[in-house]
């Protein structure tokens, strides 16, 4: 049965065209491989040897065009100024000044840390807290 299945196969081969090149008629035209234009073109042929310039030098395809690069060193370069500048202010406060912001500091701190004291504590004291004002609410709306 397998036997059959091949001969059937063998002779739709035999149905097909198939050139034979080595039995052409010398006075015929020989077929060429047709160009890719897009391969042909003087831009393909740069993009393809930089690419592959890059690739020997271990610059991968995924690195961020030169453009990108640029723009991302400039804005680095201004948020490093500027924090620079900002420095450089603080130090030129006049000492009246210096001492009105360490005050003020202070000041914070020692209102900051009562509330940090509530923050750390439990959740389960928390929750508990939550449920006693809810069922004293209640209790005074049944007794109203």
């Amino acid at each position: 049965m397998y036997s059959e299945i091949q001969t059937e196969r063998a002779d739709i081969g035999g149905l097909m065209a198939r050139p034979e090149y080595r039995e052409w008629n010398p006075e015929l035209i020989k077929p060429k491989k047709l160009l890719n234009p897009v391969k042909a073109s003087r831009s393909h042929q740069e993009l393809h040897r930089e690419l592959l310039m890059n690739h020997r030098r271990g610059l991968g395809v995924d690195s961020k065009p030169e453009l990108q690069r640029v723009l991302e060193h400039r804005r680095r370069n201004q948020l490093i100024k500027k924090k620079k500048e900002e420095l450089e202010a603080k130090r030129l406060q006049c000492p009246f000044e210096q001492e009105l912001l360490r005050r003020q500091q202070r000041l914070n701190q020692l209102e900051k840390p009562p509330e940090k004291e509530e923050d750390h504590a439990p959740e389960f004291i928390k929750v508990r807290e939550n449920l006693r004002r809810i069922a004293t609410l209640t209790s005074e709306e049944r007794e109203l």
